[in-house]
């Protein structure tokens, strides 16, 4: 379940079968990045889906390759179980032009033992004649597959059916007593690698993105709920803001213009930065896309344990530069120092 009440669908699968491209065509809406590299998915993003009276909650996650075993390919892995354990349930996507794959029956063997329902959905479905394709997925032992395209839609009807009837199997979940009420929406947002996923990870206080040594580990603006004080917020966790004379034409070019959206639909911006560094003009740069989208705009300096002695000049000097003068706190996203007064200001701009 999540936060606000609704119940969570987890899509899962191997790099590059088109879980985005589902999701996005689910929702009807280019929320997660989609590009032919594989992997672009990398951390859990929760977009909101109603179906035949029922609503519910798509988790799109990073892909499950159990044959990469490094770093990050691990991180997603782990980020992708836990969905699954979170999940009323899931929807596990196969390329099925290209069949099942070493692999996919270990991934397969673990969704045969959870606890939750689970729908195999045939992707890549593109032409009619393919549809035989789905039934060869028999083979994993999860049902009947749901022959689907998500480029074209097909199917796609056929799997949200599957979807709702199974949710309404479970028991019934509890709709949100105040339906009217809006969640505030805080964007966080920063220059790449100064701990915005640690910020949120913070404020959660579980590892629900992915924290990673390697810049721009975020791609996508992630959408993730939580309640404060009895209050609903939306946290925005975004990819790196960098200069886009860099981007133009690859993946993080995308996902800046993800970050800047994520910004204009905010009601708080809040910009991290690099206590260590100080603010630079990147930072600065930041701001002002925050503070140009018309949401309130805090800056956080973060990174605040390391300990150097002119931490607090750090601070004055960026009050210098920031020409609006939005509010500036000092924040530890490491060891929570600051983290809960954060968020309880940012809530008060909101209101």
């Amino acid at each position: 379940m999540s936060a606000g009440g609704l119940p969570k669908v987890a899509v899962v699968g191997y790099p590059n079968v088109g879980k985005s491209t589902l999701v996005n065509r689910l929702t009807g809406a280019r929320e997660a990045v989609v590009h032919e590299q594989p992997g672009v998915t990398r951390d859990r993003k929760e977009i909101e889906c109603d179906w035949n009276g029922r609503s519910f909650l798509l988790v799109d996650t990073g892909g499950v390759d159990e044959s990469e075993r490094g770093g990050l390919a691990a991180a997603v892995r782990a980020q992708a179980r836990q969905a699954i354990s979170e999940s009323a349930i899931v929807i596990l996507v196969v390329d099925a032009r290209a069949g099942i794959r070493p692999g996919d029956d270990e991934l397969a063997r673990e969704l045969r033992s959870a606890p939750v329902p689970v729908i195999v959905a045939a992707n890549k479905i593109d032409h009619v004649s393919a549809v035989p394709l789905a039934a060869e997925l028999h083979g994993l032992g999860l049902g009947d597959p749901v022959a689907v395209s998500a480029v074209q839609g097909l199917g796609t009807g056929d799997l949200l059916d599957r979807v709702a009837a199974a949710l309404a199997e479970l028991a019934p979940f509890e709709e949100e007593e105040d339906a009217g009420a809006r969640a505030a929406r805080l964007a966080v947002i920063g220059r790449p690698n100064v701990g915005k996923s640690s910020l949120v990870n913070a404020f959660l206080g579980q590892e629900r993105v992915i924290v990673s040594e390697l810049a721009g580990t975020t791609r996508d603006a992630i959408d993730t709920r939580l309640e404060l004080d009895g209050r609903e917020l939306v946290l925005v966790d975004t990819a790196g803001l960098r200069r886009r004379a860099k981007l133009a034409g690859s993946v993080d070019y995308y996902a800046q213009l993800r970050s800047e959206r994520a910004a204009e639909r905010a009601d708080v911006a809040i910009v991290v930065c690099d206590a260590a560094e100080g603010l630079r003009s990147e930072d600065l740069r930041v701001a002002e896309v925050a503070m140009k989208s018309g949401c309130a705009t805090v800056v956080a300096l973060n990174k605040w344990d390391i300990g150097s002695t002119d931490l607090d000049d750090a601070a004055a000097r960026g009050r210098a530069k920031l020409r609006l003068r939005p509010r500036l706190m000092t924040v530890s996203a490491l060891t929570g120092r600051g983290v809960a007064r954060l968020l309880r200001e940012a809530v008060a701009l909101a209101d």
